[in-house]
């Protein structure tokens, strides 16, 4: 297939083009900024808010695997524009280029829109996706680990001097990238009707986010010992966080608000069926490759 892709550059969607190519499909994808060469993948310069630049971007393609989104923002109006208008301009230019499939990465957050900011656009995102005359499927995502990831780093340093900080106690679904990468792919070439799954790794009711961390420090050789940290303690980190690192901050006042919520389980009853995709990656392996990774690069 002739695929095109918008977060290329991001870590869900470089994974997704390594699992492109090695799959043999052709990759067009956006990228803000100048990419360096790579066979099979044709670079289209332009953002979501440049529709010339989607419309080389959809032109001729099969499926449309919609991957970008606004994960940080100072305010609504920043999460609206990349994950709503976004989406919006994505559903349009595929519509206007008559490419029916189209494969969006939403989020568990949308499963809950009054708990965050991000959590509201990303379920208002899929919603513009469910009325559009396309050939849809979504996937809700939990946390999405491996290497390549920089969103947990901080987690990763903290547990190698054998200390996590968690939210309060909860449970939480985790899904390897290679494994996500696999199933948007295996999306794009279902023929199947419309569908919106939620997929991990096969956990039964997930993980407690005290397994977790036991299972980061065993990734890095390390008995980890873990402190849950009450709701109001937390949106006072997270408000640290942001005035000390501003738009670097990982741990945000909105981003706080969702992790302290007990539930991010998927629902089994929405995962994707065994003849379609299995996750491959077991935690315990994937947490070590994204250990060796961190190590790999210098950042542990």
């Amino acid at each position: 297939m002739m695929l095109a892709i918008t977060g290329g550059t991001g870590f869900v969607g470089a994974a997704l083009i390594e699992a492109a190519l090695a799959a043999g499909h052709e990759v067009r994808a956006l990228t803000r900024r100048a990419q360096p060469p790579r066979d099979g993948v044709s670079w289209i310069a332009g953002a979501l808010d440049r529709p010339e630049s989607l419309a080389d971007l959809v032109r001729g393609a099969d499926a449309v695997i919609h991957v970008a989104g606004t994960v940080n923002a100072p305010d609504r109006a920043g999460f609206a524009a990349g994950n709503v208008a976004g989406t919006a301009a994505m559903i349009d230019a595929a519509g206007r280029a008559g490419v029916a499939r189209f494969v969006h990465v939403s989020s568990l957050a949308a499963r809950a829109p009054a708990l965050s900011l991000y959590g509201a656009t990303k379920a208002e995102a899929e919603a513009l996706v469910m009325a559009a005359p396309l050939d849809w499927r979504i996937v809700r995502p939990p946390a999405v680990y491996g290497p390549g990831d920089l969103e947990m780093l901080d987690v990763y340093r903290l547990a190698r001097h054998g200390l996590a900080l968690l939210p309060p106690p909860g449970r939480v679904s985790l899904i390897a990238v290679a494994d996500l990468a696999r199933l948007l792919l295996a999306l794009a070439a279902d023929n199947g009707p419309p569908a919106l799954y939620e997929a991990d790794d096969g956990t039964p009711s997930g993980w407690s986010h005290r397994d977790y961390a036991r299972a980061i420090g065993a990734a890095l050789g390390r008995r980890v010992h873990s402190l849950s940290l009450p709701a109001a303690l937390l949106m006072l980190a997270a408000r640290a966080d942001s005035a000390v690192r501003g738009t670097r901050a990982k741990l945000t006042p909105d981003r706080a608000r969702y992790m302290a919520h007990p539930d991010w389980v998927i629902d089994p009853a929405r995962r994707p069926p065994p003849e379609l995709w299995t996750p491959q990656q077991p935690t315990p392996d994937g947490l070590a490759a994204t250990a060796r990774w961190y190590r790999a690069q210098g950042l542990l």
